[in-house]
């Protein structure tokens, strides 16, 4: 059976909880604190290709991981089978483990004054009865608008449709044990166009917590064709030095490396190209990153960390200013800090844009230069910043899309990319959990011909 009601879900939820305390329990009477976290997922996943059904799959996958301390010493164990009697080996392998493992004085749990005790309800369950015919029909419309699109589409590598309801609980020694329930739901299409003997490929998609906020699949399949047939002919560009806009959703990457170069475990390992920088100005004095982790029903939304560390607001970048680190507990005692919630990742980054009217605008803004839609391969060195991708997209001259490109590389220093920002459009992609709009540089090195 796909579909799994609310009622059935909080059942679990419960039993789910139970797991926990158990584990927890015995944990403290063998004289060790812990924590211990379950994820459950369960769904439908279907696949179509040449509008025929190709695959479907359920799925009910679930975890116990439980950490355990004993002094400054920790072992790890995790079981998927969630009987007493397995939770129990899984608590005793956990310390048999610590009873050999170094001591480590940056370990152990987060501080109780920090624990998400009552945590927002932030509405990241959406309930939605969707059978296999359904599913399967999504898929399929999809791929039949894609394909009928242009008569240039010429073949499929498949739709496919994706329901799945999550369960997530943490708990640990301090007395917290809370938990929650998310849905995804996503609708993916993906075709190839031909012209003459050389083929392109390109994709769409749609992706929410609530089904009812999924565009049309036939939204999905139209864009997949016209994104497809926009590729075909592409042209190879002189090596040179031009400005370069990176789309939406391309840029989420580049902001992704900011994000990875300021998390603590980077940082202690001195393995970051923003080393020290906190509170000194990376970027350009206009540009401001907020973090909102309980945006109601985000795809990047969290009541709690991994570490059961109630999430909160944070300023990243205030005025192109570096505001804080992301810290685990760990890597945060490392650098004599505090967590700053960010066990597991970030939450839903804003990034503000500077320049109204969306792509067309920062097209006419930029006048000849480069727009990169897709990125592809990845040498970037974390420690130096030393950024080199291959990468296809579009020529752009006065302001218009003059012709696709292909068979590129771009190169710089991602410090100096992220001072060298010109302008970030308000045509944001809200499908990540960096939402930003377009951005522009001023100029990159692009190795062509």
């Amino acid at each position: 059976m796909a579909f799994i009601t609310q009622q059935e879900l909080q059942q679990q939820q419960q039993q789910l909880q139970q797991a926990v305390e158990i584990a927890l329990n015995l944990a403290q009477k063998a004289g060790a604190t812990a924590e211990v976290g379950v994820t459950k997922v369960a769904g439908l996943s279907v696949s179509t290709r040449l509008e025929q059904t190709e695959n479907i799959e359920f799925n009910n996958d679930g975890s116990l991981g439980i950490s355990v301390y004993l002094g400054q010493r920790k072992g790890n164990a995790s079981t998927s089978d969630l009987q007493p009697h397995s939770i129990q080996q899984a608590v005793e392998s956990a310390l048999a483990i610590a009873k050999y493992t170094s001591e480590d004085e940056f370990s152990g749990l987060a501080d109780k004054a920090l624990m998400a005790f009552n945590p927002p309800d932030l509405q990241l369950y959406h309930e939605a009865e969707i059978s296999v015919d359904q599913a399967v029909e999504l898929a399929i419309e999809a791929e039949h608008h894609a394909l009928h699109s242009d008569e240039r589409i010429v073949n499929s590598e498949g739709a496919t449709f994706n329901s799945h309801s999550g369960i997530r609980v943490y708990g640990n020694t301090h007395g917290m044990v809370q938990s929650y329930l998310s849905s995804r739901y996503s609708l993916s299409c993906s075709v190839i166009a031909a012209h003459g003997e050389q083929l392109e490929r390109d994709y769409e998609y749609t992706i929410s917590r609530d089904f009812q906020q999924l565009a049309s699949p036939q939204w999905v399949g139209r864009q997949a064709g016209i994104k497809t047939v926009e590729r075909l002919n592409p042209q190879k560009l002189a090596t040179g030095e031009f400005p370069v806009i990176f789309y939406n959703d391309v840029a989420t990457g580049l902001i992704g490396h900011l994000a990875g170069a300021i998390s603590g475990g980077a940082l202690y390992r001195k393995a970051s190209f923003l080393q020290d920088k906190l509170g000194e100005q990376i970027l350009p004095n206009w540009f401001e990153i907020a973090e909102r982790p309980h945006i109601l029903s985000g795809l990047a939304s969290s009541p709690f960390d991994s570490e059961g560390v109630y999430t909160r607001d944070h300023q990243i970048i205030k005025a192109g200013v570096l505001e804080t680190y992301l810290l685990t507990t760990y890597s945060g005692k490392k650098l004599g800090m505090q967590t700053t919630g960010h066990a597991g990742g970030i939450h839903n980054w804003l990034v503000k844009p500077n320049r109204q009217g969306g792509l067309t605008s920062l097209l006419k803004e930029m006048g000849t230069g480069l727009l990169v839609t897709e990125m592809l391969g990845s040498a970037i060195n974390g420690v130096t910043g030393e950024y080199s991708r291959g990468a296809a997209g579009f020529w752009v001259e006065n302001g218009e899309i003059a012709y696709p490109v292909a068979e590129i590389t771009i190169a710089g220093q991602l410090q100096d990319m992220f001072k060298n920002m010109v302008a970030v459009g308000d045509d944001i992609e809200h499908r990540s959990n960096i939402q930003t709009g377009s951005i522009l540089l001023d100029k990159l090195k692009i190795s062509g011909e």
